[in-house]
């Protein structure tokens, strides 16, 4: 028993050894991944229109029916206005009658993190982007199939990116949406 527990011990060592030593350890490393800077606040007030501003970094809400994206029609994804993430596509939006972009689902569940929001009297799921957390707007459980959620976002959140300009912009992942 004794002999068994030495060798086990033995055995243990030299795997972690082995691991912390050797040619690999020499290789540098080749990631081509650049860590996320975020703007300062300073840089987002001079990037950020007024608006955008004040929805992404104040938890603002812009007004119904008067905001760019709520009844675009073309075909393209929406992608965060400060950091660039994926976040819905036109192929899940639809026509809600709110005055706001609505879609029923994420182009990228990842990128969109949710929260309560007790700020009415109602709680509330809202929406930030991941990377930037910006106030994307709201989540609600009375959308259309298949996942009867409507995403109700602000337009002054997102960039659209139209499908012929994916594959210039760097979004060339989500032709395949588009095509057939």
């Amino acid at each position: 028993m004794v002999y068994m527990i030495r060798k086990l011990l033995f055995l243990s060592t030299i795997l972690l050894v082995g691991c912390m030593t050797g040619p690999a350890a020499d290789i540098p490393s080749t990631s081509s991944f650049a860590p996320l800077t975020m703007p300062t606040d300073d840089e987002l007030q001079e990037k950020l229109t007024e608006l955008q501003y004040k929805v992404t970094q104040k938890n603002g809400t812009e007004p119904p029916f008067e905001n760019e994206y709520w009844d675009n029609k073309k075909e393209g994804i929406y992608v965060d206005i400060v950091s660039g993430e994926p976040l819905f596509s036109s192929k899940e939006k639809f026509k809600s009658g709110t005055g706001w972009p609505s879609f029923w689902d994420t182009i990228s569940p990842e990128n969109v993190v949710s929260k309560k929001d007790f700020l009415l009297v109602i709680p509330r799921t809202e929406l930030r982007s991941r990377d930037a957390n910006s106030h994307l707007g709201h989540v609600f459980k009375d959308g259309p199939e298949p996942t009867g959620l409507r995403y109700c976002i602000n337009s002054a959140a997102l960039k659209f990116v139209p499908k012929e300009n994916l594959v210039n912009e760097g979004y060339e992942q989500y032709m395949e949406m588009f095509e057939g």
